[in-house]
Parts: C-alpha cells; structure tokens; sequence
C-alpha cells in the first residue's frame, strides 16, 4: 500500500497545478492530495455532521482521540481539529465535536520509546481547543478497578503482587512474568486497551476516534487472526458499537499508512509532533518479534506490491455483522471481551489457575494463549 513517487503532468483534480505526487494512479498537486485526505476522515466521521436535527439542538459528541505521536494518530487529530474550525466558522458558530485527547507516555510501555513531552507541549500549542491528557501505562490501577486483581489471577506463579510498592513497580514485576514475545506483545496491547477504554468511560466519552490507517487495520485483522481473537474483529475493525458501551470509529480506514506518512510531512504542525517509528526490522531479528510485530511487516511490504488486496482485507471485515452485546453476557478476565459458554473447551484444553485450589479462569481463547497461568501460554 503505497502512494507512488513523484509525477509529472497536470493534477487530475484541479487542472492548473503541476502534480507532485501520483495517489492510486491519479497524479495530483499538493493542495488537491491534501484535501482528498482531508475528504476521506470527513467521510468517516459522516455521522456526526451538524445536519436536521443536530444542528438545531446543538448537541455535542464527546469523543476520546487517542494519541500515539506516529503519523497516522497526528494526522487524525489535525483532520479533526480541521472539523471543528469549519464548524466555528459557519453561520451557527457551533461545534457539535468536544474531543479529549489523550496520550499514554510511550516510554512507561517501552524503555526503548522515547518520552513525548516536546510533542505533547508542541500538540497543546498547535490545535489549542481540545482537552489534553497525557498519563503513564501504569495509571491504569488508578482508572480500572478490576486490574488488581485480573493480573493476580493471569500472572504465573512467580509473581507476586507487592502493593506497598509503586504502580510503576508492580506493573513491571506482572509483565517481567510473561514467558514470550508475542505474549508480552499481545498483553501490552490488552492493558492499553483497557486503559483507554477505562479512561473514556471515566470522562463520559461515548466514542473512541482511532487513528488506524487502511494498512494497520489489515495487519490488525491478521494479526488478530492468528493470535485466536478473530471473535473481536467486528469492533477491533469494525466501525459501531461495541461490549463497553462505546462506538468505536476508525475515520482513516480509507487512507494507506504511506499516505498519511506524505500528509504529515507536508503539514509544518503534524510533521512537528510526530515520533518516527521504530521499525522493528531494524532492532531485532525475525524470530524475536511477536505475530503483531511481523504481520505488520508483511502488510507494509506486500502492501506495496498488493495495495487491492490488503484494503479488501479490511472491507470484507467491515461487511461482518457485529455480533449482540448482553450486560449478563461472560466476559473475558484480561481483554473482557465477551466470549461464548463453551469457548472455555476449544480444543479440548483444559485451562487453570497456577494455583489448583483456585477454579478454572474465564478467559477467551486468545488470552488463554497468552496468560503466563495459562496452560496454554507456552505452546
């Protein structure tokens, strides 16, 4: 999935500017990509236009935008605030958007990520009418109640949870007990979930904007796929409702990773506040990186090659019909996924607590994959 190079000729669009840049094979100008970006998070946050009824009632949508600092979270924050001062500057002079932004520190999920507060002061400068939050991976003892207890019964038997210790110490001793890559991969994606998802209920948000591009919704689905969650596509993918009664909405889902890596570099304000990845070709070898890690790697290489391909991964998702939602329905331990009654028996396997007094743990097949108590955690 790519946009290719430089072009030469005319843009396609407007007629009267020199193309600098061929997007799925139509050569535009700077101006005219721009706002076919632009256009296509507009058309992914369609229904939430002040039309009808909503103009006239001047409700607003409270939205959590999650922020990771890579291109495609920044991107989405401007297109957004880009909405917003198209609202204010109308004949209502009304935003039916209020968007909290919230950054998890990179840095307290890896040593290896850089601290981002430069970017979160330079993002607070850039688009200064949102509500900014930036907090530590480890605050979600503060946010989710539960956690406590869920990493007790998860963790291995080495572990032991010392509460007299700091939030910051206790989440490093729970992960220092994950046995493999991938699971360490898979859980530190769980517990930001959860405190993402535990922060928007906390503030009343009811919709999380991710800033998923085409590209890593499809290594999303693979990888999910592979990793035993395929049950958790329809809103892992999916645009709609889902489990914690929240929508979630992917605004960027028509937009390849390279093309929003072009519109940031364009912009002054976003190509600012982004943090270059860390391709982790460059750190590691094949067999030290978990499924997440190498899925991605796949779908940005042959994405290239096979950009049609990859974005009809994403579609034919997005055509699942999401699955009923009940408050009495069993819901996973780790991910609190809901997961079906007798998922617990898939394959045959037989899954329990470390310690064998306890009873067998609720968890979906994917967790149970990955939980160090897990029988299956090591297979």
């Amino acid at each position: 999935m790519t946009m290719e190079g430089k072009s030469s000729g005319i843009c396609a669009n407007c007629r009267n500017a020199d193309a600098f840049a061929k997007v799925r094979n139509r050569p535009l100008c700077q101006p005219c990509f721009l706002r076919y970006a632009d256009n296509k998070c507009s058309s992914g946050m369609k229904q939430y236009r002040m039309l009808g009824d909503a103009a006239k009632t001047r409700k607003q949508h409270k939205h959590l935008l999650p922020l990771s600092f890579g291109a495609s979270s920044s991107v989405l924050l401007h297109m957004i605030n880009g909405q917003v001062e198209h609202q204010l500057a109308g004949p209502l002079k009304f935003t039916n958007y209020d968007v909290h932004v919230l950054a998890v520190d990179p840095s307290t999920i890896s040593p290896s990520r850089p601290s981002c507060e430069k970017q979160f002061d330079l993002v607070r400068q850039h688009y200064p009418r949102h509500t900014y939050t930036m907090i530590p991976l480890h605050s979600i003892f503060e946010y989710d109640p539960d956690i406590s207890n869920v990493l007790r019964q998860v963790a291995g038997s080495g572990f032991e949870d010392d509460e007299s210790k700091s939030y910051r110490e206790r989440l490093d001793t729970f992960r220092a007990s994950i046995p493999t890559t991938t699971s360490k991969d898979d859980i530190d994606n769980i517990l930001l979930f959860r405190l993402i998802v535990a922060f928007a209920q906390h503030h009343g948000c009811e919709t999380i904007l991710w800033g998923d591009s085409d590209t890593r919704l499809a290594a999303k689905t693979l990888a999910n796929v592979a990793k035993g969650r395929g049950a958790s596509l329809t809103w892992q993918v999916r645009d709609g409702p889902t489990p914690w009664g929240l929508e979630f909405i992917f605004p960027l889902r028509e937009l390849y990773r390279t093309e929003l890596e072009q519109y940031a570099k364009l912009v002054p304000s976003v190509e600012s506040i982004v943090i270059p990845d860390r391709s982790a070709s460059e750190a590691l070898s094949n067999r030290d990186l978990s499924i997440d890690e190498l899925l991605n790697n796949y779908v940005l290489t042959q994405g290239i090659k096979y950009p049609g391909i990859m974005a009809n991964v994403v579609r034919t998702v997005n055509k699942l019909r999401p699955a009923g939602f009940t408050s009495d329905q069993a819901r996973c331990i780790l991910c609190t996924s809901p997961i079906e009654p007798d998922s617990q028996s898939l394959d045959g396997a037989e899954i329990t607590d470390s310690n064998a007094q306890n009873p067998p743990l609720q968890l979906c097949y994917g967790c149970r994959r990955s939980a160090p108590s897990s029988s299956l955690a090591n297979t």
